[in-house]
């Protein structure tokens, strides 16, 4: 945790509610997500249970497993959300652009002008918190190597045909969350906590009731005592005011609601099937009734526990929406169309599943694709929002003042003297400025570099020598240097983040980690995926 986050978070402790730590929003929110609320059966987080999801605040869905330890009921009900949420996830991928490129000859090693095709817009799943997103992944790692009934050998209980297709693009979904900036699948507790601080933990932050409560606590509460209620308030009947949704149930609602009613479907079915092999069709019809009759109920009990949850998630999309974009969300959201993209091209040519384990290359290109978009997230919010700076600031990083003296100056070791102008500032904050390290500024759509060459901590001044973004001419173009009483920020971090040392094929890496001899294989679909990613 910084030392501004703590500082706000002792703030929101001062003042009862919710502090920002943002001035603009670093994440994209789609105009039309698809808003999803997981519930799992107690002590089996790999069980579904329920799922309520729309695009639609007032039309919620639900989806649900009248008894989850039912294996035919459970793949009928991912079969269910799959009809329901695969048509959101594959609108998104007819309507697309063409994008140039270039591209090497593998023989001649000269590059081609390319054309690609890129999705104008891509999905959005917006759960309530991190343990959502960890639900989906599970989700999608038990089925997309299911068989179906296609196969040639379907085996027992084979799947319906679009479960498994459910399961490849939940494990996509899952495995770009892990992407700093992605904005594919997205908790919303995470979401709030990156724009306000609380006065509790990031634990307690995960209840998503707990969190908004800080934002708005009834008259009279502090968030404190709001978000202790949100957590801990029951009604008459010992059930809780807003159950967590995390997905997990709450234990007095399986002991005191949940278990009933499936006991009473379970007791329903089991008068079915023996009336149907007493062939009674009157007890079958009484039985089929009562079997409908203990579904709706297990409905209504699953709706009221989903429905604040649902609720929330909306509540927490207008809190968002009310902040302005950030300058670099659109460019972060590119690269999640490329995302989305190479991913309906693998599914269009018939490729396998994402492997269970990825070897060690492709696990070697994600985490260096993961610390390359950290890295390049940083600088980005740091350049978007000035509390993201005042981070940096406050750690020694950054700096900034206004500037009180612009002197020419020429590098004339050369055949032609350059502009090195020097610029003086004046600031209150305390940088790292060791002398002949590196400053950058934003400098229009490049990074202008300069140099430490004075420091006064008695006056309060720097003073640096630029280095670039002036022009190629004799003197430095117009605008190209800040004029006296302007105010700048300068960086000791660079603006843009630097490419990693490329990584070997896994036909070219040791037996040791997946490759020759003997052991050589294509490259896998998360190495292409990476790959495709990396176009942009």
């Amino acid at each position: 945790m910084s030392l501004l986050t703590t500082l706000a978070r002792l703030e929101a402790v001062r003042s009862g509610r919710a502090e920002p730590l943002a001035t603009v929003r670093h994440r994209h929110l789609s105009e039309r997500p698809m808003v999803l609320v997981p519930l799992t059966a107690a002590g089996e987080s790999g069980a579904p249970l329920a799922v309520m999801l729309g695009t639609d605040r007032d039309a919620p869905r639900l989806h649900l497993v009248p008894q989850p330890l039912n294996r035919t009921l459970r793949f009928d009900f991912l079969a269910a959300l799959a009809a329901d949420l695969l048509p959101y996830l594959e609108s998104f991928g007819t309507d697309v652009e063409q994008i140039e490129g270039s591209e090497k000859d593998p023989e001649s090693g000269e590059k081609t002008q390319v054309f690609r095709e890129l999705c104008t817009d891509a999905p959005q799943l917006i759960v309530p918190n991190g343990a959502g997103v960890h639900h989906l992944a599970l989700i999608g790692r038990s089925t997309r190597f299911r068989r179906t009934v296609e196969d040639a050998e379907p085996g027992p209980y084979p799947a319906p045909l679009r479960v498994p297709l459910l399961g490849r693009w939940l494990t996509h979904l899952t495995d770009r969350a892990q992407v700093p900036g992605s904005s594919l699948l997205l908790p919303m507790t995470g979401l709030l906590a990156r724009h306000w601080a609380t006065g509790q933990s990031h634990l307690e932050d995960q209840h998503l009731a707990a969190l908004l409560a800080w934002h708005s606590p009834p008259p009279g509460l502090t968030g404190a005592r709001a978000a202790e209620l949100a957590e801990t308030e029951r009604d008459e009947h010992g059930q809780l005011v807003h159950p967590p949704a995390g997905p997990a149930t709450d234990p007095a609602f399986d002991e005191g609601v949940l278990a009933p009613a499936i006991a009473r479907y379970d007791t329903a079915v089991s008068a079915l099937q023996h009336s149907t092999e007493q062939r009674d069709e009157a007890a079958a019809e009484r039985a089929r009734t009562a079997v409908r009759s203990a579904v709706e109920q297990l409905e209504q009990v699953l709706s009221a526990v989903l429905l604040p949850t649902w609720r929330d998630v909306w509540h927490g999309l207008d809190l968002l929406r009310a902040l302005p974009p950030a300058g670099h969300l659109e460019e972060r959201w590119t690269g999640d169309r490329w995302s989305y993209t190479g991913h309906r091209d693998r599914l269009a040519a018939g490729e396998p599943p994402q492997p269970r384990q990825d070897d060690a290359v492709t696990a070697a290109r994600k985490l260096a694709q993961r610390e390359r978009e950290q890295a390049r997230l940083d600088v980005q919010e740091a350049l978007d929002d000035p509390l993201a700076m005042a981070e940096h600031r406050l750690s020694g990083e950054a700096f900034s003042g206004v500037v009180t003296e612009v002197v020419p100056d020429y590098d004339t070791t050369g055949r032609s003297p350059k502009p090195r102008p020097l610029v003086t500032l004046r600031t209150a904050d305390r940088p790292h400025a060791d002398l002949g390290r590196e400053a950058h500024r934003v400098h229009g759509p490049s990074a202008q570099k300069a140099r430490i060459v004075a420091v006064d901590p008695a006056e309060g001044t720097i003073t640096l020598r630029v280095l670039s973004g002036m022009g190629r001419k004799k003197e430095p173009e117009p605008g190209s240097l800040p004029e006296p009483g302007e105010p700048v920020t300068f960086t000791l971090f660079e603006l843009t983040v630097r490419q990693s040392a490329p990584l070997p094929e896994p036909d070219d890496t040791p037996w040791t980690h997946g490759g020759p001899p003997g052991t050589a294989s294509a490259p896998s679909a998360a190495a292409i995926a990476v790959a495709t990613e990396e176009w942009e």
